[in-house]
């Protein structure tokens, strides 16, 4: 078990991609916290890992409050023990076109996707670099590179994301803290479900690999860039796509 004794916190991780991560760092043998906006949701997900014989526990977190993140990571440090493995998973869409965009769906998608995963990156940092060693993993997404029609807002946080991804990277390697992105394509989840059958055929269309990626490969990447077998890799962003994107 390559992370036993590790504590991972996950962000957005009650459901969808960021629950998967938690399941395969579970399956690792670390201990995962499930830090959700829904607290509900986030409890079940932990419930589940737990019964499927991994470590887990679930707490309320809004990545976008910095007196809310201080709290949770202190906490957690102080009944678990300090973070070992950070992910931040959490984001938000409010898709529309440039010109029509508001000015609160631009400020609330970037405060949630970037301001969050530089709130929680901070916090997370000070833990690990008391501990001289630490992982953290930041979920950017295929549009924060090749940039998307109508999501101006999100292309711009995940871009943010990545710039951001270097230099903690750059900051942090000094105490041993690894700080890599991995930039999901397409990934069949309930976003992409809801749409029509005719647009995830042409979604299909554009992907060498000819489908939709599935949220445990990007929960295996994750793993790999928070083990040591990713020990001399650092300020990385790793492409998930299906050969999308080259």
């Amino acid at each position: 078990m390559e992370l036993k004794d590790k504590v991972a916190l996950i962000t957005g991780g009650g459901q969808g991609i960021g629950r998967t991560i938690a399941e395969e760092l579970a399956r690792l043998g670390a201990h995962t916290v499930l830090a959700d906006i829904n607290l509900e949701t986030a409890e079940k997900s932990a419930e589940a890992i737990c019964k499927d014989g991994g470590s887990a526990s679930a707490t309320v977190l809004n990545v976008a409050d910095a007196e809310n993140v201080q709290q949770v990571f202190d906490l957690v440090a102080k009944n678990i023990k300090p973070i070992d493995i950070l992910v931040n998973n959490a984001g938000i869409t409010k898709d529309g076109l440039m010109m029509r965009m508001k000015e609160a769906d631009w400020d609330r998608v970037l405060s949630v996707n970037l301001k969050g995963s530089f709130l929680c990156g901070q916090q997370a940092a000070k833990q690990m670099m008391k501990q001289r060693q630490g992982a953290i993993v930041n979920i950017a997404s295929i549009v924060g590179v090749m940039g998307n029609a109508g999501q101006a807002n999100y292309s711009a946080s995940k871009a943010g994301l990545i710039g951001l991804t270097k230099t903690m990277a750059r900051e942090l390697a000094p105490r041993n803290i690894k700080v890599n992105a991995v930039a999901p394509g397409f990934i069949d989840t309930e976003m992409t479900r809801v749409l029509d059958e005719k647009v995830r055929e042409k979604l299909v269309e554009q992907i060498p690999l000819a489908r939709l990626g599935l949220p445990r490969d990007i929960a295996h990447s994750v793993a790999f860039l928070v083990s040591d077998r990713a020990s001399y890799i650092t300020g990385q962003v790793i492409n998930v796509n299906g050969g999308m994107l080259m």
